[in-house]
């Protein structure tokens, strides 16, 4: 693999990440992804197209409007800086091939979902919805084939509804939203079902560590609502790249 293609790819992910900030904005709040242009969120401002240069115009405008002054989330750079090194790495990884773009397409809706997640506790069906067909379309074609990928949007969204209504009946309150189960399930129909079960297990685990630091430091309790779908997006991300040889490498224990 070349330096160029390598460059051009991370490029290329700079400028999706742009495209992925617009809807990481305007998903939750039900607005066109598409109309109006990219605009100042306070004033109003059609943006200039040399504000819209990823990373470098967040630091020449040193992350404020140059109208209204307001500041400009760190967020938005660091979407676009994180687009490019999964741009980057996929090429490296799976080579120029239809699999690759398949899994960056991937990559791109679980960046949109973990920041979405995070900050407003909601996954939106417009990325998970297209995400299952999309995954399970692309399986008739590519690894992790149909079987896999049909068992894995079963078992993802079985597993986690099984888990969201067991809570619910014990507690009376909801541990689980409907959108985590919507999320696994396309996770699960893009990498196939064992690969959705490690990243099953290691949002749990992550979660929980997180979870207890949390009361640890007193910033949370028992009740503390999570972003789990933060915690699946970064497990899916860890599946996708490493998850083969975890699971070779777990599995050799019990030969």
């Amino acid at each position: 693999m070349t330096v160029l293609i390598v460059a051009i790819f991370a490029l290329a992910g700079l400028v999706v990440g742009s495209f992925l900030n617009v809807c990481i904005y305007r998903l939750p709040k039900h607005e066109s992804i598409v109309w109006p242009g990219s605009h100042c969120t306070a004033c109003d401002r059609p943006l200039a197209w040399f504000e819209n240069i990823p990373v470098a115009s967040w630091l020449a405008l040193r992350g404020r409007c140059r109208t209204c002054g307001k500041r400009i989330s760190a967020v938005y750079p660091l979407v676009e800086l994180t687009t490019g090194v999964v741009f980057a790495g996929g090429v490296l990884i799976y080579g120029l091939s239809p699999l690759l773009f398949v899994r960056l397409a991937f990559a791109c809706a679980l960046i949109v979902l973990f920041v979405i997640d995070l900050q407003h506790r909601i996954l939106p069906n417009a990325i998970t919805f297209p995400g299952i067909a999309a995954g399970f379309a692309a399986s008739l074609f590519l690894p992790p084939g149909w079987l896999s990928s049909l068992m894995g949007i079963v078992a993802g969204g079985g597993i986690l509804f099984a888990i969201a209504e067991a809570y619910y009946r014990w507690r009376g309150v909801e541990g689980l939203g409907m959108g985590d189960v919507k999320m696994l399930a396309m996770i699960g129909a893009v990498l196939g079902w064992p690969l959705m079960l490690l990243t099953l297990v290691f949002a749990s685990f992550a979660g929980s560590v997180v979870g207890v630091g949390m009361i640890a430091s007193g910033r949370g309790g028992m009740q503390a609502a999570l972003p789990f779908g933060t915690f699946l997006a970064i497990g899916a991300l860890v599946a996708a790249i490493a998850g083969d040889p975890i699971l070779t490498w777990y599995l050799a224990f019990y030969r």
